[in-house]
């Protein structure tokens, strides 16, 4: 019977019929904007002899085949073009929809938007921008007619809204000189008109979000009835369950909590029943005995005790894909925090574990052969081998990955994503260990979705650590909607702690915008519970590279200092770039007040939410007034990223959007200067 949870989603699947073939056509063209094909990108299976690529369907239009495997193979040309779609029954014309083709060229910033009214928009350019060559212009997944675009004589262009469509659209602009591809350009519409202040954006406008993300277990106990403990003399209590549950996070929205932060969407771990038994093992080094002849060890949380096995309070384990675990609360008390974030105007994002099962799990008792084989040919053990055997490598020992590249195994994971869905009035996703999984499942998610809710804002973010071309190489609409941007935070730590120049954080923004556009909603991140607190790495009392087993021994063994002054001067300056940088910020649990910590489980205490000192206090009311200049200005949600001045110790970059310009300027180890202007600035 509790097997049945797990198969559920699969019968509600069943009854779902195909739309038909005009919906199909009508839903493509009208729909999200798809996100460009870029042929730098990785994923493109491309023959350089003949000048084609071969591109998945669904990766940029979900609801064009039945089959996610169905390719197609399109003309490569070294300028801006567009693949037009064939969608129902109507042919592949230029009145047709279409999906822009950027060309492999370097990126160059400096095209922005300088007036618009309500039929058309003037695009202008920085000085000393070369020559454009080509500029195409999108409303939705429409191409505006090259003839109708106007290019004037100062070098600027005219180009008209059309058609205008109701509610939120939008207006993409791609442009290339002979030798760079130009930033590009994303402006929302209502009912075809530019919008123009913040306060016309709602938590469904992607760019406009500043996600929080938490830790259920370790936020705020608002049940106490649910409280269940291990109690187990092989658990030490900072890896045993501490009592936050879905009631306590309902009761901090109620409060107010978030509304006075200025976050507007929540980001909650994994929420899926864990095992009610403990698992896994890490054994410390033994020290000197006390003086009664008792063996001490090196563990500050018991010296007495010579390891510890943990409990799955963070959720990563999950027992069962389709089932609330009990310590968290319950059916109706998920839905009662998803109904009151909504009446706040927050998103909830849930975090979904799809890799991986606990390996008493129901579901792989039933089917042993459901997971990947833990050893190689080599005769290793394919433990934690990340990049080596990333499709196949198991986190341990009791948490086996899933065969998901077996269809059956695949059919029932994303109908459990699904289930999710279905049941609950959830915005989306983060979905853990994304580079683990095979490609496959992504397409067949999301085409999942886009037929199952056609008419509702989901919004998917992934977890991979790699490179920008491997990160964006699930950044699709047929796929993820963004992804964290871990090397963004590595560029950052290193420059602003590390004493690496300015410069690239520039060169670091400039190739996340190459690899994900120039209007990405990828995680701009002070944090998260994998990562040691930003606070405690930027004043030295703890240093890149200390760790050692796997980087999580200082989580174990040392007391982290209070934060200095130049810790908190440089932790400000961290969630300023992560507010004012293109991408979403995000910010983990007790950022906003700098909290401190060495790595798991030091990085994941119980929030704070009073006992503050007076710096901590400090610094959480500036992340508060930078939040609020988030959410109140079109620059820092839509505008150009224009870099001014680079240097070693200076960062000076405006962000503009018609009017408005924010100028954000970083001093190292200095105070951050922001000054927003309501008029043009010469450029």
């Amino acid at each position: 019977m509790k097997h049945s949870y797990f198969f559920l989603p699969i019968l509600l699947m069943a009854v779902v019929s195909c739309n038909p073939q005009r919906s199909t056509y009508v839903r493509t063209t009208q729909g999200a904007p798809i996100i460009p094909i870029r042929v730098n990108g990785e994923g493109l299976k491309v023959k350089g002899d003949e000048g084609t690529m071969t591109i998945y369907k669904t990766d940029y239009v979900p609801l064009l085949a039945m089959d996610v495997n169905e390719t197609v193979t399109l003309p490569m040309t070294d300028t801006l073009s567009e693949w037009y779609v064939p969608c129902g029954n109507r042919p592949a014309d230029k009145s047709s929809c279409c999906v822009a083709i950027l060309p492999r060229k370097p990126l160059r910033t400096g095209m922005y938007i300088r007036q618009a009214d309500k039929g058309e928009v003037v695009v202008a350019f920085t000085a000393g921008t070369p020559a454009i060559e080509r500029l195409h212009a999108y409303v939705q997944n429409y191409r505006i007619r090259a003839e109708k675009i106007q290019r004037n004589e100062d070098g600027t262009f005219t180009i008209p809204i059309t058609p205008k469509m109701k509610g939120r659209t939008y207006l993409r602009i791609y442009a290339e000189t002979a030798t760079e591809l130009m930033n590009d350009i994303l402006m929302p519409l209502e009912d075809g008109i530019p919008v123009t202040q913040a306060a016309q954006l709602t938590r469904h406008d992607d760019q406009a979000q500043v996600l929080y993300s938490l830790m259920i277990d370790r936020f705020y106990n608002g049940n106490t009835a649910n409280d269940r403990k291990l109690n187990s003399p092989e658990v030490l209590d900072i890896v045993d369950y501490q009592g936050g549950d879905l009631k306590g996070i309902t009761q901090k929205i109620e409060s107010g909590f978030f509304d006075e932060l200025g976050v507007n969407t929540l980001w909650i771990s994994p929420i899926t029943q864990n095992p009610w038994d403990a698992w896994g093992y890490y054994p410390f080094e033994p020290l000197e005995k006390d003086t009664d002849g008792t063996q001490l060890y090196n563990n500050k949380y018991d010296k007495t005790k010579a390891y510890t096995r943990f409990s799955g309070y963070h959720g990563y384990w999950p027992i069962y894909a389709t089932k609330t675990d009990d310590r968290f609360g319950t059916g109706e008390e998920l839905a009662e925090l998803l109904t009151t974030a909504h009446q706040h105007n927050m998103n909830v994002v849930l975090d979904y574990v799809a890799n991986h099962m606990h390996i008493n799990s129901p579901t792989l008792q039933e089917h042993p052969d459901w997971h990947t084989d833990s050893l190689l040919p080599d005769g290793r053990r394919n433990f934690e081998l990340w990049d080596e055997a990333r499709l196949t490598t198991w986190f341990d020992k009791h948490i086996p990955t899933l065969d998901l590249e077996r269809p059956e195994v695949c059919e029932c994971m994303t109908d459990s994503a699904l289930y999710w869905l279905e049941h609950y009035e959830l915005d989306g996703f983060r979905h853990d260990a994304c580079k683990h999984i095979p490609e496959g499942y992504w397409r067949l998610l999301e085409q999942k979705i886009a037929r199952r809710f056609p008419g509702r804002h989901i919004w998917m973010i992934g977890e991979t650590y790699g490179s920008p071309q491997l990160i964006g190489s699930y950044v699709k609409t047929g796929m993820l909607n963004a992804q964290f941007d871990f090397n963004l935070y590595w560029t950052l730590r290193n420059a602003l702690i590390n004493g690496d120049s300015f410069e690239t954080i520039n060169a670091t923004v400039l190739e996340s915008m190459a690899a994900y556009g120039s209007h990405h909603t990828m995680g701009c991140i002070s944090g998260n519970h994998d990562q040691i607190r930003f606070a405690s790495l930027a004043d030295g009392a703890i240093r890149d590279g200390e760790d050692k087993n796997g980087g999580k021994e200082t989580g174990w063994t040392r007391d982290m200092r209070p934060a200095t002054e130049l810790a908190y001067t440089r932790a400000m300056q961290l969630e300023v770039l992560n507010l004012t940088l293109p991408g979403v910020p995000c910010i983990y649990q007790g950022d906003e007040y700098a909290e401190i910590g060495a790595n798991d489980p030091d990085n994941r205490h119980m929030m704070r939410f009073e006992g503050l000192n007076e710096q901590e206090e400090v610094f959480r009311q500036k992340v508060k007034t930078m939040i609020d200049l988030r959410r109140h200005s079109m620059a820092l949600t839509y505008g150009e990223y224009i870099p001014v001045e680079v240097s070693h110790d200076t960062l000076v970059f405006d962000r503009v959007y018609l009017n408005e310009t924010v100028r954000v300027k970083i001093i190292r180890d200095g105070i951050s200067e922001i000054e927003t202007y309501i008029e043009p600035l010469p450029r």
